[in-house]
């Protein structure tokens, strides 16, 4: 494909995504002032607090790549009930707020998207109103069930789609398999920052198993399923969304370290703060100089590391060739993301292949 073509389905992508995005939006927002009512009526001030908490995560929307690439999904497979796709998007929306609340836990990320986390929020309502026992367990424990009560909900919403059983079910089922698979990636994630010798093959089954089922192979395989896709249609689309998937986390590490935290939504300094292993820290470890890794390996996991401490650590990453490396690889996903899509188009929409080929290309060059 030409660079002129690429680039065009670059727009084509950024203009699909943000029309996908709009009406994402605005169903979740009626859908959360209706969730804010009822819970009141039903369950109380107590229950409503904590499901603000959720609905908060969930308002602060992000790009809406799942949902939009379920609503993508559907149509390029020939779907044409968009009140149905929109549904099922708003559900897998609704399992990312559920995820992202427990991984800013596990993390100890006090911000996400430009706000509070969750258990923060919690945590400084428990202060407000001067509750009696400690306010960060408070915060974690009420986090804790309004995301595991999202993430039920979204569960109900995909057993009641109005579509065929045989479709419900299947959907049901890759949803709940792409849990798994991403509860061990993110298991593996949180173990890499605790043992010394993770390595590249390390990062990259989390990159597979946290990032690419969950972000892309997820919410396209669902979209394909309820337009009634076969097998052979949906193992068409795993390469693209594996290696597309694994360019979305690499680039999103990059971003993470080197990115402005107005335009990611979290401090630049947290994956180094929490001792994240990613393809740049591994790399750095294995090519830095002695010294360079010695201090590397001190600050991944330092929770008092100092701004300057940070950019020692940055240009460590540059310096030892990690940051180059990286985005080499993503370049080398990408692009086989975009042969994969082309071996296949013919079992697609126009539109849509020319959207997923755009999404490979802009991976690259995000900078949000």
């Amino acid at each position: 494909m030409s660079q002129t073509a690429t680039q065009e389905n670059v727009k084509i992508f950024q203009k699909k995504l943000l029309e996908y995005k709009t009406t994402i939006d605005e169903d979740i927002e009626t859908y959360s002032k209706h969730v804010a009512t009822t819970t009141l009526q039903q369950f109380g001030m107590y229950s409503r607090v904590a499901t603000d908490a959720y609905l908060e995560i969930l308002g602060r929307g992000g790009k809406r790549i799942r949902g939009a690439l379920v609503m993508l999904g559907y149509e390029m497979s020939g779907g044409t009930d968009m009140k149905l796709a929109l549904e099922a998007a708003r559900a897998i929306e609704m399992m990312q707020a559920y995820i992202l609340i427990i991984d800013d836990i596990q993390d100890r990320s006090t911000m996400r998207r430009g706000g509070p986390a969750a258990h923060i929020i919690l945590e400084e309502y428990h202060k407000h109103h001067h509750l009696a026992g400690e306010a960060a367990h408070f915060g974690i424990a009420i986090a804790l069930n309004s995301a595991l009560g999202g993430a039920h909900a979204a569960e109900m919403i995909l057993a009641n789609l109005k579509t065929d059983e045989d479709a419900r079910l299947k959907v049901l089922s890759i949803m709940n398999r792409t849990m798994l698979i991403t509860s061990h990636g993110q298991t593996n994630d949180i173990v890499n920052e605790l043992i010394a010798d993770a390595d590249e093959a390390a990062v990259d089954r989390v990159l597979e198993w946290k990032t690419a089922h969950y972000t892309l192979l997820n919410p396209l395989h669902v979209g394909m399923v309820l337009t009634g896709a076969d097998c052979a249609t949906t193992d068409a689309i795993t390469d693209y969304a594996i290696h597309a998937g694994k360019a979305f986390q690499i680039s999103d590490d990059i971003l993470g370290t080197f990115g402005v935290e107005q335009d990611s939504g979290k401090s630049p300094i947290d994956d180094i703060r929490e001792g994240k292993r990613t393809l740049l820290t591994v790399y750095a470890l294995n090519h830095a100089k002695s010294s360079d890794q010695n201090f590397l390996i001190q600050m991944l996991g330092n929770q008092q590391i100092t701004p300057a401490e940070f950019e020692r650590c940055k240009n460590i990453l540059v310096q030892s060739g990690a940051l180059e490396y990286a985005r080499q690889q993503a370049e080398q996903h990408s692009k086989q993301a975009a042969e994969s899509l082309q071996k296949h188009k013919h079992l697609w929409s126009e539109e849509g292949v020319a959207f997923l080929d755009g999404l490979s290309t802009y991976l690259l060059t995000r900078t949000s």
